[in-house]
């Protein structure tokens, strides 16, 4: 069977790099093409040398349309306009798209479903395997715990992230709502300044700290009176994202359009 043609839009940010490397060493892929926002230093370089792996005479370039009908997947950690663009072309195209975007509004995840409707897509906050089994362990201790636990996400980044909380962050604590059969929106508290009142019962707090180059630390606080549970995942290294994400890229391959979430590729 020939490798699956990966191709990764934003290709030379932090992100971009990490993922163009895990592509060039997985086996059953292979580096398709990249493309970079019109005005970047990087279009029109070699994608391989912009993540040192050579000349691999591939040139980055802005047409993502051209990218996208000439690959098998798309992977993308951008931002959430573009994403959404993209999904449409994808969906055109039958192309598989693996989403690691943050930030998306009602509006861009409405067009993001209805292109999985098309396409196989594969969304999630966080694509590492000790993150989404983080995941289903809130899930399963706030689906224990009464409402007398108060529960409070922090969660750490560095100083160049643009949204907050993390796209993380909103995966745990959505985890906890449905653990406690209950709407996160409802309940949601994205942060406190001034004074505040109380802590009202039920609710979800959300704590974004931002600094350093700290590549992602999160911590979902169970507190009760007199004992507290907390359950901690930090990341250390980018590569640990772009496992996920181009293990998510081969789990599509001959799968049915649909919208997943890395606790379907994991088979959690």
């Amino acid at each position: 069977m020939s490798d699956m043609k990966i191709g990764v839009v934003g290709c030379a940010g932090r992100m971009g790099v990490a993922l163009l490397k895990q592509i060039s060493e997985t086996s059953g892929c292979e580096i398709a093409g990249g493309t970079e926002r019109p005005g970047s230093v990087a279009l029109g370089q070699d994608i391989g040398v912009i993540a040192g792996l050579g000349n691999l005479d591939i040139k980055i370039t802005e047409d993502a349309a051209a990218l996208i009908s000439s690959v098998d997947a798309i992977l993308e950690f951008t931002a959430p306009a573009a994403t959404v663009k993209h999904a449409a072309l994808c969906a055109e195209h039958g192309t598989a798209h693996i989403i690691g975007t943050t930030g998306m509004e009602a509006e861009h995840q409405s067009a993001i479903d209805a292109a999985a409707l098309l396409t196989p897509v594969v969304q999630a906050g966080n694509m590492s395997v000790g993150v989404n089994l983080l995941v289903e362990v809130t899930r399963r201790v706030a689906a224990t715990l009464d409402a007398d636990w108060d529960v409070e996400v922090v969660e750490m980044h560095h100083r160049h992230k643009v949204d907050a909380p993390s796209g993380t962050a909103l995966m745990l604590g959505r985890a906890a709502a449905d653990g406690r059969g209950i709407n996160h929106d409802s309940v949601v508290k994205r942060g406190r300044d001034g004074i505040t009142g109380e802590r009202e019962r039920g609710e979800i707090g959300y704590a974004s700290l931002r600094g350093g180059n700290v590549v992602g630390d999160h911590t979902v606080i169970f507190a009760a009176d007199n004992e507290r549970i907390e359950i901690s995942h930090k990341a250390s290294d980018r590569a640990l994202f772009a496992r996920g994400a181009v293990t998510a890229a081969l789990w599509t391959k001959d799968r049915a359009p649909g919208h997943y979430n890395m606790a379907d590729v994991l088979g959690f």
